[in-house]
């Protein structure tokens, strides 16, 4: 176990099950929590993860599994980061070490992995949901089980329309629902909105639930007499209610509000959730917690240590924290977009709860009155971009290409139907890396080229990627550019200017042609090089458009050199490889042997980006290699 022996964790290794919590002291459970913060510190020196907010959530997962039983009661963790310490003691901790690297534990909850991982979840704000449908489910199917469902959800996430959706589903059907809103003041970044707003007031209404109940007993007792008295009593409970209890909001909505407690005392939190097991129908436990807590740099920079890379620390120091020299296609785009917000000032730019893994920090600090974070709440921003596109602006939404499919139905209704020139910048499109299947943004071409007027760029490197972004603020529809998690570099030699559906042709060839779709380029014309040194002349175009496609310069490939072979970062099935066969069939190409290389029909798991793409055949060697067999096919068919 890396750097955590078991003379530091002689407890921890202990722990098989939660059920062996049981045995356990309250002065043993704290201590246990002192072990899995040592190793989640001892994590991050092997490899970049989450961190501050699994750190924030130690003692209530204890908590929790000593209150109830996930074996037969069900925990829903939203979001799914912060899912660390429930891995520690759910049977999982000899492996701990392998959090994130290929072929070992996920970052997120995985069912695969435990019966104590229910789904598996990566977006925000579904927890209330699924506890709510796994209670109605154990309602229908076995009416007299005494089973409860738990959604333990982030502050952060708790904006997220579906919670109050769902919520408002609950008031009338969850009994033995408990929803825990941990609320540690951040999201990724400081939370945001009038939700954040009336939580901070909560926080700061210091009377416990145990004052109001006895409060509310007494005024429950005093007997009716008559209309006029009852009236009276009516508004005296409910000023009472105004001034004890502070979560009206929540009580509206049919929800027994209890809090706010401190989320790092055990001895607290087991009472209040063993108080919650007594109560009918659903109930809201505020548990206030501190983001990183237990680490000091941790919980001082929250936003930092949410998920850092890899650092080596002395005690409670940083001793060194590992950064990439390179520059990736974010930092690109954040650069590409502040030159467009200097020199146009209808340019403005909106992120769902993302300002620090989109890296607008500085436009934040610079234009604030047109930057707009808006929490998690992704169909929202679409909506509010496509009022200000109305409105005369220029909007950009920059958002992480896997959380912008949660607004579909904006992207088609408000935007594209109304043909409102906003700009989609899908960051993290492709391969995510470590965070594994929840965060792979690989669905996007399917669904953004679904729709009339949208037009979809993908850059093969930085210089496509500022060209692009220049273009789409001028343009009268809207756009959408994707680009990877990724490093990148200007290629050398001479470059075509940006021009709508027109290609760039950086090779064209005789025995058969590359179309590279975005960033991959460079692993194109490695393989192009490869070939080239077996006497193979295969060409290489980067596509740059998506929608509307080059079809003059894909069919001319067609017909006149041997072979075809597209490849993308993005899922196969309704991509720019069959966008590519769309177009060959209207123009009745059939005899040109096509290979299309991208993701297949299934889930990536998690792993280096590096790592995936080889296995995927979607690096150098494996474009060459598909090269090779085609040119090899091509020789036997003529002969």
């Amino acid at each position: 176990m890396s750097k955590s022996t078991p003379q530091k964790t002689p407890l921890l290794t202990t722990i098989e099950s939660p059920r062996d919590l049981h045995r356990l002291s309250l002065i043993e459970l704290e201590r246990l929590a002192e072990e899995m913060r040592e190793v989640l510190c001892n994590l991050i020196s092997c490899r970049s993860a989450h961190f501050a907010s699994n750190l924030g959530v130690v003692e209530l997962c204890l908590a929790l599994h000593q209150t109830f039983d996930f074996l037969h009661d069900h925990l829903i963790w939203d979001t799914g980061h912060q899912i660390y310490p429930h891995k520690l003691i759910t049977g999982r901790f000899l492996q701990f070490n392998t959090m994130r690297a290929k072929g070992g534990l996920m970052g997120y909850p995985n069912p695969h992995e435990s019966e104590y991982d229910l789904f598996m979840t990566g977006h925000a704000g579904a927890s209330v949901s699924t506890a709510l449908g796994l209670m109605s489910g154990d309602q229908l199917r076995h009416k007299d089980e005494d089973r409860w469902s738990v959604a333990v959800i982030g502050d952060g996430a708790f904006p997220s329309g579906i919670v109050y959706e769902a919520m408002n589903n609950a008031g009338r059907l969850g009994d033995r629902l408990l929803v825990v809103l941990n609320d540690n003041k951040m999201s990724i970044c400081p939370r945001v909105g009038g939700i954040a707003d009336y939580l901070d007031r909560l926080r700061m209404h210091r009377s416990y639930s145990g004052f109001k109940e006895q409060v509310m007993n007494v005024l429950d007792k005093v007997p009716l007499l008559g209309d006029p008295a009852e009236r009276f009593l009516t508004q005296v409970k409910e000023a009472a209610k105004a001034g004890l209890h502070g979560g009206m909001l929540f009580e509206e909505l049919g929800f027994r509000y209890i809090g706010p407690i401190d989320g790092h005392d055990i001895g607290l939190l087991r009472k209040y959730l063993r108080m919650v097991k007594k109560v009918k129908g659903p109930v809201l436990l505020h548990v206030v917690t501190e983001k990183g807590h237990g680490f000091e740099p941790a919980s001082e920079d929250p936003v930092l240590f949410h998920s850092p890379p890899q650092f080596e620390r002395t005690e409670n120091r940083i001793v060194e924290m590992k950064k990439s020299s390179s520059q990736g296609f974010t930092h690109v785009a954040s650069e590409a977009i502040l030159q467009q917000m200097s020199v146009n000032p209808d340019v403005t730019i909106m992120t769902a709860a993302m300002c620090q893994g989109t890296r607008l920090e500085p436009i934040r600090e610079l234009h604030p009155d047109r930057f707009f974070d808006t929490g998690i709440c992704e169909g929202h921003t679409v909506a509010f971009a496509a009022g200000q596109a109305k409105a005369g602006l220029r909007p950009i939404v920059d958002i992480y290409s896997t959380f912008l499919q949660r607004s579909f139905d904006q992207i088609f209704q408000e935007v594209a139907l109304q043909n409102l020139p906003v700009t989609f910048l899908l960051d993290r499109a492709g391969l995510a890396g470590p965070d594994g299947p929840t965060h792979h943004g690989i669905f996007d071409l399917g669904y953004m080229r679904l729709f009339p007027n949208m037009v979809v760029m993908a850059p093969g490197d930085e210089h496509d990627l500022q060209a692009m972004l220049e273009f789409a603020i001028q343009h009268d529809s809207p756009c959408a550019i994707r680009y990877p998690k990724a490093t990148t570099k200007r290629l050398e030699g001479k470059r075509t200017p940006l021009e709508l559906g027109v290609s760039e042709i950086f090779h064209w060839g005789r025995d058969g042609t590359i179309i590279s779709c975005g960033a991959l380029l460079p692993a194109c014309m490695a393989a192009q090089e490869l070939l080239e040194k077996e006497d193979l002349d295969v060409g290489v175009i980067n596509a740059r458009f998506v929608k509307p496609l080059d079809t003059k310069t894909i069919c001319l490939a067609a017909r006149e050199t041997g072979f075809l072979v597209t490849v993308e970062e993005a899922a196969l099935a309704g991509g720019f490889g069959s966008a590519v066969l769309e177009e060959l069939t209207e123009a009745q190409i059939e005899s040109c042997p096509i290979q299309r290389l991208g993701i297949p029909d299934r889930f990536i798991e998690h792993g280096e980006r590096g790592e995936l793409l080889a296995d995927l055949g979607l690096d150098a060697t494996g474009i060459a290699q598909v090269c090779r067999t085609l040119a090899i096919d091509q020789t036997k068919l003529y002969k």
